[in-house]
């Protein structure tokens, strides 16, 4: 029997082989691991950045009246907009949306285009307190009520 010596260590060749054998399956499980999880880290933000565009050809119906709640501590009240579904507009009323402190909330509106209508969905916009998509700290006047 052939005896190699592995560092301090003396080990027979089928010891070796068991080691070697052991040691490539670890290998191989760790690179299929790592392979996982780089493909996990590609594919997460590719479907976190999903967007869809919504266009109709017709102008948006006249706002309906909603009765507005009384206000409730650490919610602020959406009011009811025209949405889409399909080819036409129908109305979704209003709810109540949990505060996000540093944040405003941008009501959803519809803007023509081409003369098409595209719908804005809603969304909570860092620190843009007069609503006109800009940032306060990039903002000129950030507080102007008066703004188009």
């Amino acid at each position: 029997m052939r005896v190699m010596r592995l560092g301090s260590v003396q080990r027979p060749d089928a010891a070796r082989a068991t080691y070697e054998g052991i040691d490539m399956r670890f290998r191989k499980s760790l690179l299929v691991g790592l392979c996982a999880a780089s493909l996990g880290g590609v594919m997460a933000p590719m479907t976190a950045n999903a967007a869809v565009e919504v266009y109709l050809n017709t102008a948006p119906p006249p706002l309906r009246v909603e009765a507005v709640p009384a206000p409730r501590h650490g919610y602020i009240w959406v009011p009811g907009y025209w949405d889409a579904r399909g080819h036409s507009h129908y109305w979704r009323a209003g709810h109540w949306e949990r505060e996000r402190h540093g944040y405003t909330y941008v009501e959803p509106r519809w803007v023509e285009r081409d003369n098409r209508w595209y719908l804005e969905r809603g969304r909570w916009a860092r620190g843009d307190a007069d609503h006109d998509g800009i940032r306060n700290s990039a903002d000129r006047a950030p507080y102007n009520p008066h703004k188009g």
